[in-house]
């Protein structure tokens, strides 16, 4: 601990991102909920044509050229379409722009099992907090939410790492009881969905969604993610943005996230792939005896019930195989794993037998 830290640096409890293997490690990487597809082939056309002398001006600040082709995709108009240096990012603007900071302030209430970046933000930003316990089957408590409204709403949908949706009719509820304050909707899994509360956009000017290119559209190495809201919404984004940085979208990643984001079938194929294969492992660890809840992302949350999950994700390790492993509350007997191709799967259902088998 450097004495030259101030107090917030010392007492922070950062967020612990999942392991990333060496230069040259050969492993199967199921443990940070990337997609397992390349990213459009169309990009690679745009990084063979970058202009070099072009880099030595900065960006346009409002990533109009992403926000177009957000718009399109989703129905939105531009002005409703905020970008940022992934969506971590965007969420921290976010919690700035729209929760109260200090200790007279009201809580902001969000799932007790969730993005664990929620509480890291909470605390960097001095905003109090309230959980909200997780029922049983570890699903959203749609009631709490909705009958104690406080200073704001912060939930991802489908959550993590549960891997389960609510219905948009259950958001509506919450949207509806917190007439006054923002309700963030961290929709990073949704593509793997049926649904996006995006649709509730037009009745409610509190109701901001937050997205990112990493997971449906393989750029998970690019950092682009976004926000659709009401405008008056974005207006506040922009002013947090720059009063932070004006610039958190490169040239290059504006022109690879817009190239991208058009290419509707490619994106299209490798979702319905990859829910193709989350169907598949989630019914073979059934047979297995796992307790898998049904997804709605691109991982699975998944038990498996005969030997403790932390002695399975050591062994899956040791076998070049990596998985998130959550060493908390309620979640201990978990694993979190993500959806690679059919063959990644298929070596990590042969290496679980042979744990079971104690090999």
């Amino acid at each position: 601990m450097s004495r030259f830290w101030n107090e917030k640096t010392r007492n922070i409890e950062p967020y612990v991102a999942g392991e990333q293997p060496k230069p040259g490690q050969k492993i199967i990487k199921l443990n940070t909920n990337e997609n397992p597809y390349p990213a459009s082939p169309k990009v690679r056309e745009v990084l063979d044509q970058v202009d070099v002398p072009l880099l030595a001006r900065y960006p346009e600040t409002s990533s109009r050229i992403v926000r177009e082709e957000l718009a399109k995709y989703y129905g939105v108009r531009p002005e409703q379409v905020f970008c940022g240096n992934g969506s971590d990012e965007v969420l921290a603007f976010a919690f700035q722009a729209f929760f109260e900071s200090g200790e007279d302030a009201k809580p902001l209430l969000v799932p007790d099992i969730s993005y664990s970046f929620y509480p890291v933000y909470a605390s960097l930003y001095n905003i109090p907090l309230k959980k909200i316990p997780l029922k049983e089957d570890f699903s959203i408590d749609v009631d709490a939410f909705c009958e104690d409204p406080q200073g704001g709403v912060a939930f991802a949908n489908p959550n993590a790492p549960t891997s389960l949706a609510m219905p948009v009719s259950d958001v509506e509820r919450i949207l509806q009881a917190n007439p006054d304050h923002v309700v963030l909707v961290d929709e990073a899994y949704a593509a793997f969905s049926d649904q996006s509360a995006r649709v509730l956009l037009p009745k409610y000017k509190n109701l901001l969604v937050t997205g990112t290119l990493s997971k449906s559209h393989s750029l998970a190495g690019l950092r682009l993610g976004y926000v659709i809201a009401d405008e008056e919404l974005i207006e506040g984004m922009c002013r947090i943005r720059d009063s932070f940085n004006s610039y958190p979208v490169d040239q290059i990643a504006q022109k690879v996230a817009a190239t991208a984001i058009a290419d509707y079938d490619w994106v299209n194929e490798n979702t319905r792939k990859i829910c193709a294969t989350r169907d598949r492992v989630r019914s073979e660890l059934l047979k297995r005896g796992w307790n898998v809840p049904e997804s709605a992302t691109n991982f699975l949350f998944a038990s498996p019930i005969s030997t403790p999950a932390e002695t399975v994700y050591t062994k899956l390790r040791g076998k070049g195989i990596l998985v998130r492993y959550f060493n908390k509350p309620r979640i201990d007997q978990y694993l979190r794993i993500t959806i690679g191709t059919d063959a990644e799967m298929d070596t990590m259902l042969k290496a679980i037998d042979e744990i079971a088998e104690g090999n």
